[in-house]
């Protein structure tokens, strides 16, 4: 793809060049950021048979895969052992090596800042690696999660600093990240691929791209429509766990367990879509997404009413979840303080290793402010790890019938599926639910738990 880039040539070399390399596998992509998202869609292309180069900061991370380990609990190390005995792969924290690539497929954090503003730090930095690395007739796709007009507004800028121009000499696309980790009905190469070009030539690049790794693409008419689209995939998901949220309160409140609710609810074949409670959000996007629209409608001038509420009812379930363990501890004649308090699950959600923005960080957190001996359980995350807004330290205590006969109480947070639920529950003196995961027990077993 290297040479002269004229735009007269461009739709044509798009329609002939790119989709024959495509399909000839000679398109070499690179995939820089090797996280949640990063790694799977690596292994997706080696696997179809292209040359992938994948890019990190994190000189570990990169040692790691090149000795064909793997740090990620659902991309097991012998699925990394297998990309690298295929010659298809390999990590590098070498900048100047992207120079190697005709696909560049951007996969980095976009956090919020601390006063919920958006944080592209990472893309920023991510482009001007790219810059100068940057020749004629490569394709450049974010693929990380942000508000619409992203791609155009900061990523492009970016990237022209090396004198090429987008959509005249380079490719630049959006694709959202669709990946949901630890499911293996819905990996990457299971979904449906948004693809927003930066002009019609930049779309068809990377649709063709897509094309040969995913079972559709879907080509949506620009940048921000690829952006704006998942926003609200996960904002829908985010207004309706906090309404379910907010009816678990309610609903518990008048002895009505929200479970069985929900249960009953989704028997109806049209109309409903079962969304569940817990103890709060996490993960790196429902918690997150939202608020990158709320923080752009205000250069519009215009209120996001429902995403600020829905925010503020999933951010207070960690106080509620407080307050039923409060409750039951203190009608045990045991306060907070001194209190030996056993969690289990550090996970966002059940069955993987990832604790980002999870909610029982803030729950140990909170606990520990109030006096209680924190410990937690986690089959999956042996430590916690450090975070951005935690610094709490603990490795996970083995689950023994002495462990959970000695703590005040237990605190479930995430319902793996590791749990033998029925043990717990005969061992515990005190199991607080936040997951419904105890809900289809005997009920002799059900006495001393607490849903909350």
């Amino acid at each position: 793809m290297g040479g002269g880039w004229d735009q007269a040539g461009w739709a044509e070399r798009v329609a002939q060049e790119w989709a024959s390399r495509v399909e000839a596998r000679q398109t070499r992509v690179a995939v820089l950021g090797l996280g949640y998202v990063g790694l799977p869609l690596v292994e997706l292309f080696a696997r179809a048979g292209f040359p992938v180069l994948g890019f990190d900061v994190d000189a570990h991370k990169v040692a790691l895969l090149n000795q064909g380990r793997s740090y990620i609990g659902h991309v097991g190390s012998d699925r990394i052992r297998a990309l690298r005995q295929t010659g298809r792969f390999e990590a590098t924290t070498e900048p100047a090596r992207l120079a190697e690539a005709d696909a560049l497929l951007i996969c980095v954090p976009t956090p919020l800042g601390e006063h919920r503003e958006p944080d592209l730090t990472a893309v920023v930095a991510t482009g001007r690696t790219i810059a100068a690395a940057l020749r004629p007739g490569m394709l450049v796709v974010l693929e990380s999660t942000t508000y619409p007009g992203t791609t155009r507004e900061v990523l492009r800028p970016v990237l022209e600093t090396s004198g090429l121009r987008a959509g005249v000499e380079f490719f630049l696309a959006y694709s959202p990240e669709r990946e949901d980790p630890g499911n293996p009905k819905h990996s990457a190469g299971l979904i449906p691929k948004v693809v927003g070009g930066f002009d019609d030539h930049s779309a068809r690049a990377a649709q063709a791209l897509y094309a040969a790794v995913v079972p559709q693409v879907v080509p949506v008419s620009s940048c921000e429509v690829a952006e704006a689209c998942k926003l609200l995939e996960n904002t829908y998901r985010a207004v309706n766990i906090a309404l379910v949220n907010e009816l678990k309160v309610l609903l518990t409140a008048m002895g009505l367990d929200v479970w069985e609710v929900i249960d009953a609810a989704k028997t109806k074949p049209f109309g409903f879509q079962a969304f569940y409670p817990g103890p709060g959000l996490g993960g790196h996007c429902i918690p997150i997404d939202p608020f990158y629209l709320s923080w752009i409608s205000r250069r519009y001038e215009r209120t996001t009413r429902f995403i600020e509420l829905a925010g503020e009812i999933n951010t207070a379930m960690p106080d509620y979840v407080l307050e039923r363990l409060g409750s039951a501890l203190n009608d045990r004649g045991k306060p907070f303080k001194g209190s030996r308090v056993l969690v289990l699950g550090a996970a966002y959600k059940k069955d993987v290793d990832d604790p980002r923005e999870s909610p029982s960080f803030v729950l140990m957190e909170k606990l520990r402010a109030r006096g209680a001996l924190v410990s937690y359980n986690d089959p999956h995350i042996p430590t916690l790890p450090p975070m951005r807004k935690h610094s709490i330290q603990l490795e996970s205590v083995e689950l023994t019938a002495e462990r959970l006969s000695q703590a005040d109480a237990v605190l479930i947070c995430t319902d793996h599926s590791a749990y033998d639920w029925a043990f717990i529950a005969q061992h515990a003196p005190l199991l607080i639910d936040t997951r419904g995961a105890t809900r289809h027990l005997p009920a002799e077993l059900r006495a001393r738990v607490v849903s909350a």
